[in-house]
Order: C-alpha cells, then sequence, then structure tokens
C-alpha cells in the first residue's frame, strides 16, 4: 500500500506533538507537511513549520487538525480548493460553524469527532441506547475532568455524550443544553441536560453520564490514561477517510455502530 502523505496542523499543540510522534511510527503515513498559525524558524522531524496556506497544503493526501474552530475552519477552505481529505478533533463549535462544516463535507470527506478513542465512542453508543429505552422520569447530567490547559468547556467528548442523550430522545442536543457549571464539587440535575467541568492538574480525561429517576441510578464512565489514544484514533480515522465520498462522516462510521 502507498503512503499517504499527511499533513497535520497545531503542530506545537499537546495533540499535535502526539499525533507527529505516532505518525513517526506508523508504517502507512508519511508525515510532509506541519503547520502554525504563526511564523516560527525551526524544524521538527526534520520538516520546516509552515503556515496555513494553500502551499503547505499542495502535496499531502490528508489533513488532520487539532487546533480552534477559527483556525479549523481556514484550513477547511484550503482543504475544499484543493480537494483534500480533512479529520478534525478540534471542540467548541457554534452552531453556525458546524453548519460551515457541513457546507464543506459536500466537497471534501470530513471526519469530524470531538473524541478519537474507541471507547469513548462506545460510551456514546451505549449513551444513546441507555436514553432510548429509559423513560421520561429519567434525568441525566454529564460530568468531566481535563487538565488544567484546557480552555473550552463543556469538553467536546462531554458534548458527544449530551448528543448520544439527545439521539436517544429523537430530539436536537440544543434544545436540551442546560447549565454549563466549572469546577462544582457537585452539580444537579435539571429537565434538560446539565454539564460540569473540573480543570485542575495533567489529567488526560475522564467522563461520565448519569441518569435517574429518584429510585435508582445509572452511570456510564470512561477514564483515558494515555494521549497516544487520540492520536492513534486519529490516524486509524484519517486512513479510514482516505477512500471515502465527500461527505461529514464521525467515528461511528468508522466503527460501523448501528
Amino acid at each position: 500500500m502507498k503512503k499517504i502523505n499527511l499533513a497535520i496542523s497545531g503542530c506545537l499543540g499537546r495533540m499535535g506533538q502526539q499525533l507527529i510522534k505516532s505518525s513517526k511510527s506508523n508504517k502507512n503515513f508519511n508525515l510532509v507537511t506541519l503547520t502554525e498559525n504563526k511564523i516560527i524558524n525551526k524544524k521538527i522531524a526534520g520538516i520546516k513549520l509552515n503556515l496555513n496556506t494553500d502551499q503547505a497544503f499542495k502535496n499531502t493526501d490528508i489533513i488532520i487538525d487539532f487546533t480552534v474552530p477559527r483556525c479549523t475552519l481556514d484550513i477547511l477552505k484550503i482543504a475544499s480548493k484543493l480537494k483534500k481529505r480533512v479529520v478534525i478533533g478540534t471542540t467548541g463549535f457554534t452552531q453556525k460553524e458546524e453548519a460551515l462544516i457541513k457546507s464543506f463535507s459536500k466537497k471534501i470527506p470530513i471526519l469530524k469527532a470531538g473524541n478519537m478513542s474507541l471507547g469513548v465512542n462506545l460510551l456514546m453508543y451505549l449513551t444513546e441506547i441507555a436514553s432510548k429505552s429509559l423513560n421520561d422520569e429519567y434525568l441525566s447530567k454529564v460530568f468531566e475532568v481535563h487538565h488544567k490547559h484546557k480552555k473550552d468547556y463543556p469538553s467536546g467528548t462531554a458534548l458527544m455524550l449530551g448528543k448520544g442523550i439527545a439521539d436517544g430522545k429523537n430530539k436536537n442536543l440544543y434544545s436540551l443544553i442546560g447549565n454549563k457549571f466549572l469546577n462544582k464539587k457537585n452539580f444537579p440535575y435539571g429537565k434538560k441536560i446539565n454539564f460540569n467541568s473540573i480543570r485542575k492538574g495533567e489529567i488526560i480525561g475522564e467522563h461520565e453520564v448519569t441518569f435517574t429517576n429518584r429510585k435508582e441510578t445509572i452511570k456510564l464512565n470512561h477514564e483515558a490514561f494515555d494521549r497516544a489514544l487520540y492520536s492513534d484514533g486519529a490516524l486509524t480515522a484519517a486512513k479510514w477517510l482516505i477512500n471515502k465520498k465527500p461527505g461529514l462522516y464521525s467515528m461511528r462510521d468508522l466503527l460501523n455502530f448501528k
């Protein structure tokens, strides 16, 4: 099999650094482009850093992007023009930005996931099943913990789990989002889905969904111990996406969850 020419945007970030490390030991990829949003005169893995431009992505087959929403949309504009595939791990998009991503996917294949872990995507699937199975007497809430450097909250994964709850009820996530708490020891259930985010230390990621009808409580959770979990998942997604037609895909498509 011919190696896939890979570009990593946000290469100096935590995930960018992990992706470089994982890609160098993955026989399916040839790392050819590294980009950042400012000019830095240095090389990483023998590759000179570039800005996000047409020229930077010209010789790549696929771009893996873990940056910020504004940067992701700039990359999608370039990728759409050059007909390049994109794996998006960026989180924190608004509804308007989500709609823009969907419009780009009509021209190029895009796989977007708030979390690239197999376990987390299985958790989302189980969350949807639980939500669908439980009646309206059961209230739900989502709890997550990440390292102190993470700025957005709730995390993209927490919102994925919220979407699992909403999908189980055949409702729109945004119509069910309740209060968003930060660093609360305890937080309440509500008629909508409440979220609580803890930011401390160097924790990679913990997520928990809880359902209750005050007579019983059901908990579904996941804990990550190694950031390579996400980079390996992103590379698996990139390999899978390389043969797909234009469209907006998720890890659920890759894992073939029905």
